[in-house]
């Protein structure tokens, strides 16, 4: 498989952490939107990453579907969002507040870097950014005070897609999310740094 897509890219990056913790082996080729847009509308006519490229040749846009197909590869016992139940439920809905987190902070850092300094819409960026707290905020208040993850005993794609949130955040936008905001969340972040699978896709190590 080839996966296509930068790891700054919250999105690119929760799929390259997924692969990595269901055991995939899988090439990646580090294409940015901004940078190689003719080779990614050449899998992806609307040149958005991820794109992941199967074996066969057929190509999965969309990161939630790329995750739907891994987690259908590797069967229920393995899959990162649980097949049915309330579990399932909760991991859905938790990695959702993390996406939405994630793409409002996109729209905020966009916002303040791509334009002239006076066109920047700074109340644009606020609304936005209230937003991404917002969503992270809640995922906290869901998050389990005794240490452990947020949707069960094991790690799930909620826990991944959080962390990856959280930690794109904190690159792009530096200043907006205090230290103690989130302990709870960044227990979580700490804990998976210590696993290669995670830490080993920062987006420093492109």
């Amino acid at each position: 498989m080839i996966l296509i897509g930068r790891l700054l890219s919250p999105f690119v990056r929760r799929v390259q952490v997924s692969i990595n913790f269901l055991g995939f082996e899988c090439e990646r080729k580090p294409y940015g939107t901004a940078t190689h847009a003719d080779e990614i509308g050449a899998v992806n006519p609307l040149r958005r990453v991820p794109a992941l490229i199967l074996d066969d040749g057929e190509t999965l846009i969309d990161s939630a579907a790329i995750l739907d197909y891994l987690d259908e590869k590797v069967g229920p016992e393995k899959a990162l969002i649980p097949l049915s139940g309330p579990k399932r439920r909760k991991v859905l809905k938790l990695s959702a507040l993390a996406v939405g987190a994630a793409e409002k902070g996109v729209i905020a850092f966009y916002e303040k870097s791509r334009r002239p300094d006076d066109k920047v819409w700074d109340e644009w960026i606020e609304k936005n950014s209230s937003q991404v707290l917002g969503g992270l905020g809640a995922i906290e208040q869901a998050a389990p005070e005794d240490g452990g993850w947020l949707a069960d005993r094991e790690i799930t794609q909620a826990d991944i897609t959080t962390a990856v949130a959280i930690e794109f955040i904190n690159v792009v936008m530096p200043d907006l999310i205090d230290d103690k905001a989130f302990p709870r969340l960044n227990n979580i972040v700490t804990r998976l740094n210590k696993r290669k699978k995670f830490s080993s896709t920062h987006p420093s190590t492109e």
